[in-house]
């Protein structure tokens, strides 16, 4: 009996047991059914605005400034060197590090002891030259009258000769008084005929001596540059550089002393692209003499100087690319050859182009334009130029609508936004306020309390706000809307 009751007992609670779980399971499940058959309640879904700011679009006539980075250089450089060799016996107190000396200054002198030697040699041998000259002159002159004597002894003796012809003819004269007279006649001739070579030979003489004269005159004028070069004068007037040079050093021929620098005559060479090269051409397919502006920043003050392109660069170097040109510069005060300076070139102008921030273009050139419900619509542009933090660009229907200035990738077409303009765009605009009723105040501070999910930090600053006498109306609509969550 003891056995059948424990049985039945046992039996009893199991069966309780499967309908109790059996009962909750129903009971979860008819809750799970009523939880999925109700409507989720959700916050309304608000559309985001955000605030941008914007700028009217105006075409207008606009030159562009090409920039590009340089180093000046001087157009006039004048190496000194020495032209012989010899000991420095004097310098110019100007001749140091950044001398600034006149055209024609006396900078350097070399020991001149030996060009003075070789200059007085040069003029004792002119001295015999001319002696020389002065004696075949008196030679000539004798021999020309020696000539004129065995003349007229030549002529004396064909008289003779004539005479004795006559007298054989008229049977007086003697066959031997006519033979000796044709040996005096024959003996007269070759005397003339010697005296003709004397002649020749002091006419020989004579311009051998103006030969003599003529090459010593040359030796006496390079000996005398020699002598004069071992004076060592300024070209023009300049700036001295890379001075290497001290008084009683011996210097070699050609010997580099100094750079002369004409400070005046300052240009600069930079380098530009292909592209911006072609922008600088005229209509003849020459380099425009465009105006450049040459700044040098010096630890926050900056150097200015204005200049015009000159030339440019015959060839592209090897492993460069674009174009070199160099523009000469005005009144460069405070430049220095080798200086790194930035070049600001005005190209052509360009018509009808507006003028917008970098910010506002995209690497597919579109900019955001304000429509109609303030919504974003996106316009294809044609870039013309960049300027630093702005662009100009052209397109079509751009006049007169407002363009996005700053692009972010939150922004896009269709995207409702509320336009900042003027000042609004650096200064947001205040908030609105209302004052609530008492009731609509304890409402909203209950709602705060009994949401449990709010951060400590944010419930603190939203009853912070409710008890003000004015609440942000945004905050009020967002607890309101979201019935404080």
């Amino acid at each position: 009996m003891r056995f059948i009751r424990h049985s039945l007992m046992g039996l009893f609670l199991v069966s309780v047991t499967l309908a109790m779980f059996t009962y909750a399971g129903a009971l979860v499940s008819s809750a799970v059914q009523e939880r999925l058959s109700q409507e989720p309640r959700g916050n309304r879904a608000r559309e985001r605005v955000f605030a941008v700011n914007v700028v009217p679009v105006q075409f207008e006539t606009v030159v562009p400034i090409l920039t590009a980075f340089g180093e000046v250089a001087s157009g006039r450089i004048l190496e000194i060197r020495t032209a012989t060799a010899g000991n420095v016996t004097a310098l110019s107190p100007d001749f140091v590090e950044g001398g600034r000396v006149e055209a024609g200054e006396l900078l350097a002198k070399i020991d001149p002891a030996d060009a003075q030697a070789a200059l007085d040699r040069v003029r004792s041998d002119l001295l015999d030259a001319q002696a020389e000259a002065r004696e075949a002159a008196r030679a000539i002159v004798l021999s020309q009258d020696e000539l004129a004597a065995a003349e007229a002894q030549v002529d004396l003796r064909e008289r003779a000769l004539q005479r004795q012809l006559d007298l054989a003819a008229r049977g007086v004269g003697t066959a031997a008084a006519v033979e000796g007279a044709e040996f005096s006649l024959s003996s007269a001739e070759q005397q003339l005929l010697t005296r003709r070579n004397a002649l020749a030979q002091a006419e020989a003489r004579v311009d051998q001596a103006q030969t003599r004269i003529a090459r010593t005159e040359i030796a006496l004028a390079e000996a005398q540059r020699r002598l004069n070069d071992t004076e060592i004068t300024a070209g023009f007037a300049g700036v001295l550089s890379d001075v290497a040079v001290v008084e009683g050093r011996r210097v070699s021929a050609n010997e580099q002393l100094a750079r002369l620098v004409d400070p005046d005559q300052l240009e600069v060479a930079f380098r530009v692209s292909t592209q911006q090269y072609a922008r600088l051409l005229n209509d003849n397919g020459t380099l425009q003499e465009a105006e450049v502006t040459v700044t040098l920043d010096v630890f926050g003050t900056s150097l200015s100087a204005k200049g015009r392109l000159v030339r440019e660069g015959a060839a592209v170097g090897a492993g460069q690319t674009g174009r070199l040109l160099f523009a000469r510069m005005t009144d460069a005060r405070g430049f220095k050859p080798g200086d790194f300076v930035t070049v600001s070139i005005s190209e052509p102008p360009l018509q009808r182009v507006a003028r917008l921030p970098a910010s506002a273009l995209n690497a597919a050139n579109e900019v955001l334009l304000i429509g109609e419900d303030d919504r974003l619509e996106a316009m294809q542009v044609t870039l013309m130029r960049r300027q630093g933090d702005t662009v100009l660009v052209r397109g079509r229907a751009l006049a007169g609508r407002e363009v996005v200035a700053e692009r972010t990738p939150l922004l896009g077409a269709g995207i409702r936004v509320r336009p900042l303009r003027g000042e609004g765009a650096s200064q947001p605009e205040a908030p609105e306020m209302l004052e609530l009723s008492a009731e609509r105040r304890a409402k909203l501070v209950a709602m705060v309390e009994a949401n449990k999910r709010i951060p400590k930090e944010v419930r603190q600053r939203l009853l912070g706000q409710l008890d003000q006498d004015k609440v942000p109306a945004r905050v009020v609509q967002r607890l309101e809307n979201r019935g404080g969550s």
